[in-house]
């Protein structure tokens, strides 16, 4: 055998070959993998759009949490509770966003309002910072709410209003809708500072002034406060008597649209308050012209003939 002088390197080969072995099952996959066919999905056409549809957010609850900001985050952040914001007490008010609008907050609990029943399902909740109360000796003290706060709370209640097209008489205190175990957001809150702005039903004075001779002058009897209660929103009982239950909703309704006095008792004013809201305007005088004074006659001239 002639010795040419060129090795022949069999391991060369022999890696070769394993090489192509190793590559093997790879490809396999590879061709499985493009052979594999998606699971079949629903087949859907977006081409039609229903017209009797509605937002989910229909109220919005306005709460205080009876604590600091500190306590305050740890409940609505660790505990069953939860809201959609918290509005911060500090000199400078902010918002926190602890749960999507689009998603439901654990803040309202048992509740009722008109024909709505569990308003989680159907509410965005704004928690305040704010003490809530403090009894004492002398009775119950409520915390004011800072300025700073309401100018924050309007500015935020504008977009979401606008954004989920809500009514000023969706905006709610958590006490409107559970008047049985709830005070929030308190008789110090400035319910008409909100009416002001737009975004709370409020009741007109003139019209509230025009009923309350009437009211003065035959007071209804317990039954119509309990049936115009229910008319406005309350869940009240119907039982023609002035019991617990019914004066916790009259306190819950006196402590908004009169804060001066929330005693619980069915009084001509707030009769005359509860049919303004719930009752067609009553007619109302015209309104007294405005007589501008005349101007004074020129003094005469000197020499002149009056």
């Amino acid at each position: 055998m002639t010795n040419t002088g060129h090795a022949i390197a069999p391991t060369r080969r022999g890696g070769r070959r394993a090489s192509l072995a190793s590559l093997a099952p790879l490809a396999l996959l590879a061709l499985l993998a493009g052979c594999a066919v998606a699971p079949p999905g629903p087949r859907l056409d977006h081409s039609y759009t229903a017209r009797s549809q509605s937002d989910r957010v229909k109220f919005i609850v306005l709460h205080y949490t009876a604590g600091d900001l500190t306590r305050s985050l740890k409940t609505l952040t660790q505990d069953v509770v939860s809201s959609h914001y918290l509005l911060t007490d500090g000199p400078q008010p902010f918002f926190y966003t602890l749960v999507d609008e689009a998603r439901q907050a654990n803040h309202a609990g048992v509740s009722n309002w008109k024909t709505y029943t569990q308003l989680n399902v159907s509410s965005i909740g704004i928690e305040i910072v704010n003490p809530g109360f403090r009894d004492t000796p002398e009775g119950r003290i409520w915390y004011p709410f800072p300025q700073a706060q309401i100018d924050q709370l309007i500015m935020l209640l504008k977009q979401i209003m606008a954004r989920h097209a809500i009514p000023p008489e969706n905006v709610l205190g958590h006490s409107d809708i559970a008047p049985q175990r709830k005070q929030d957001p308190g008789p110090l809150f400035p319910w008409q500072q909100l009416a002001d702005a737009g975004l709370v039903r409020w009741p007109s004075p003139m019209q509230v002034a025009a009923r309350l001779p009437l009211f003065a002058a035959q007071l209804p009897d317990i039954g119509w406060f309990q049936q115009k209660l229910a008319q406005h929103g309350y869940a009240v009982p119907q039982t023609g008597e002035l019991d617990a239950a019914t004066r916790n909703v009259l306190v819950v309704f006196q402590s908004k649209y009169r804060q001066s006095r929330f005693d619980g008792e069915p009084d001509a004013e707030t009769a005359a308050i509860l049919d303004t809201l719930t009752s067609p305007a009553l007619p109302l005088p015209p309104a007294a012209p405005v007589v501008a004074p005349s101007a004074p006659a020129p003094a005469p001239e000197p020499g002149e003939r009056h």
